[in-house]
């Protein structure tokens, strides 16, 4: 155990956690693993996100870079480690749960303004930048093998071309479709989709998710003059952030770390090099850039290093080395 891992264990339970599990890969019957889970379940900034997502889906999703919003949550909560078994999850997930569509994918409260090929009132619709983050979340919280969660992400996984995921909606939200040309892949849906399939053994071998994976790449190679949907890769990409919300180069390469078809793949090699770059001495990484919605946590500042950024950075770039336990 190095001075960095021994940091890291002196955070919050909930770094503690899943430094133990993906750093030192403890296993979960290991003493100091289930103390720090005990922690989790009575963490207090913890427990105020759950009574929250027990009211799912909460505030109204207007723009999915919210990062306040329910679903951004959810998903944190998921990458932490909680199950649907924990206290207070089944709660959410049966919520979560009982909305789905008649294509397959589960819904989030949506309002899209008539200005933008909506109906203009609140509607329960999905689209390619949240259903699969929903499914993503699911899948952690133990219900991969559901089989609404199933035929969902099998759905989904459908709509891929040969380019990628392209902006999709539900039939709820009419003709909405984002700023970008219609044959243009959408970056954020692509990355959203690849990570919901990065939790099925079959999903992460895929046609599809190579489909999804090569896009990416080939966007990042074509960065000075590639921008679909207007997401571009410039600096404000390439900065530290946590959590992982939107499209940012620690989201798009912890998620492609994922994959084991891309080990040797230069441009993931490039994009890893930028962000092992940004380590101190120490190996510790700071936050370059702070959500608002979440400034009381300790990745929310930008002063001093964040223990879980830092642990989430180590984690894909020992994924990518193949050093991971």
């Amino acid at each position: 155990m190095d001075e960095t891992e021994l940091w890291l264990l002196e955070g919050p339970s909930w770094v503690q956690y899943r430094t133990r599990r993906d750093l030192l890969g403890e296993s979960e019957e290991e003493l100091a693993v289930v103390q720090a889970r005990r922690g989790m379940s009575s963490d207090p900034a913890l427990l105020s996100l759950i009574r929250e997502l027990t009211d799912w889906p909460g505030m109204v999703l207007n723009s999915h870079k919210s990062a306040g919003h329910t679903l951004h949550k959810l998903v944190f909560l998921a990458d932490l480690g909680f199950r649907g078994s924990d206290p207070g999850m089944a709660a959410v997930t049966d919520r979560v749960l009982a909305h789905r569509s008649g294509e397959g994918p589960f819904q989030v409260l949506m309002n899209i303004p008539r200005a933008y090929g909506g109906s203009g009132e609140d509607q329960w619709a999905w689209a390619l930048c949240d259903a699969p983050l929903l499914l993503y979340a699911l899948s952690l919280f133990g219900l991969g093998d559901d089989p609404g969660v199933k035929e969902a992400l099998e759905y989904l996984a459908g709509l891929v071309r040969e380019n990628g995921w392209p902006c999709a909606v539900s039939p709820q939200l009419g003709s909405f479709r984002g700023p970008g040309r219609r044959d243009d892949p959408c970056p954020y849906a692509t990355l959203a989709m690849l990570k919901a399939l990065s939790l099925d053994p079959q999903g992460r071998q895929s046609s599809a998710a190579r489909s999804g994976a090569e896009s990416l790449l080939g966007l990042w190679t074509q960065r000075q003059t590639r921008h679909p949907y207007l997401f571009y890769m410039g600096t404000d990409f390439c900065k530290l952030k946590a959590p992982l919300v939107w499209y940012d180069l620690l989201h798009l390469v912890e998620v492609l770390s994922r994959f084991p078809f891309l080990a040797q793949d230069s441009r993931l090699a490039e994009m890893s090099g930028i962000l092992r770059g940004k380590a101190d001495g120490q190996g510790r990484f700071t936050g370059e850039s702070v959500w608002l919605a979440w400034k009381g946590w300790e990745f929310g500042q930008k002063k001093s290093p964040s223990r879980w950024l830092t642990l989430v950075a180590r984690r894909t770039l020992q994924r990518i080395s193949g050093s991971a336990p």
